[in-house]
């Protein structure tokens, strides 16, 4: 896979304006979570998973399952930019009868592998699909991504043990740190810190990282595949709304739309982030 991070800085920017324009035209769905984990996905789908844009249904195909279902944007802007559907239907995002609703549904929208939504069970069903890949001595990988809020979910807990009982060596869980949900600061709505301290303790393998840091990211990555008899989860802090200044570390931009003039202003400081 090419790993060339100023092709992926570039694809970033096209993804998070990709974002911006589909709420606006929508004016419902969640902006600040989605521009938090845009440089694990474009990571993950243009220069580490084994994805055919052509084929989704590729038996052989790494899987990756946005558990924090709400941030479907950037999801839907990466699987457009890949490929598997046309950009242009990303303007139709949560209308009737469209294929992007306002979370990710594995019935309607091609490279989407599992519906997601409800908080919590994304890494039980990661656990199912890497256990299918031993059990069927496939080698494909399984990528989650888990948002900080979301691992108030018990679920989360005892999905972390039953990966690290059945040694997953072959699931790897992202957790999305951006240090806010939809009523304020993790820390303050239900403490879920320590994180690593905390998986530690249940048996997985963590790293620690700046997750809009490619280097950091692709790092982590392979360190992450070279570890055997146990999963991995790299704990990546970042900045929730990151790439647009208004947005950035503010909680209101969890699940508010940008209207027309905000959306003109984030798209102005967008088009100069290329080399930022």
């Amino acid at each position: 896979m090419n790993r060339d991070i100023n092709k992926l800085k570039e694809i970033a920017v096209e993804v998070r304006k990709n974002i911006i324009k589909m709420l606006t035209e929508s004016q419902s769905g969640h902006p600040g979570g989605s521009l938090s984990a845009v440089e694990i996905l474009t990571s993950l789908y243009f220069s580490e998973m084994r994805v055919d844009p052509k084929n989704p249904k590729w038996e052989d195909r790494d899987r990756f399952i946005l558990s924090k279902g709400h941030a479907a944007p950037v999801l839907y802007a990466v699987l457009a930019e890949k490929g598997f559907f046309d950009k242009s239907e990303l303007m139709t995002l949560r209308k009737i009868d469209s294929n992007l609703q306002g979370h990710p549904s594995i019935k309607n929208t091609p490279g989407v592998d599992m519906s997601t939504g409800s908080l919590g069970q994304g890494l039980s069903v990661a656990n199912g699909m890497a256990l299918a890949a031993k059990l069927d001595n496939k080698d494909y990988r399984v990528y989650i991504l888990l948002g900080d809020g979301e691992l108030e979910e018990g679920q989360v807990w005892e999905a972390a043990m039953t990966a690290a009982h059945y040694k997953l060596d072959n699931v790897t869980a992202f957790v999305d740190f951006n240090g806010l949900q939809i009523d304020g600061p993790c820390t303050q709505v239900m403490n879920v810190t320590p994180i690593a301290e905390k998986f530690r303790a249940f048996g997985w393998n963590v790293i620690e990282i700046d997750g809009h840091d490619y280097n950091q990211i692709f790092d982590a990555i392979d360190k992450a595949k070279a570890t055997k008899g146990m999963p991995t989860v790299i704990v990546a802090k970042t900045i929730k709304g990151k790439g647009v200044s208004f947005m950035e570390n503010q909680v209101g931009w969890h699940g508010t739309a940008p209207n027309k003039e905000q959306c003109e202003q984030a798209l102005q400081e967008l088009g100069g982030a290329i080399n930022g």
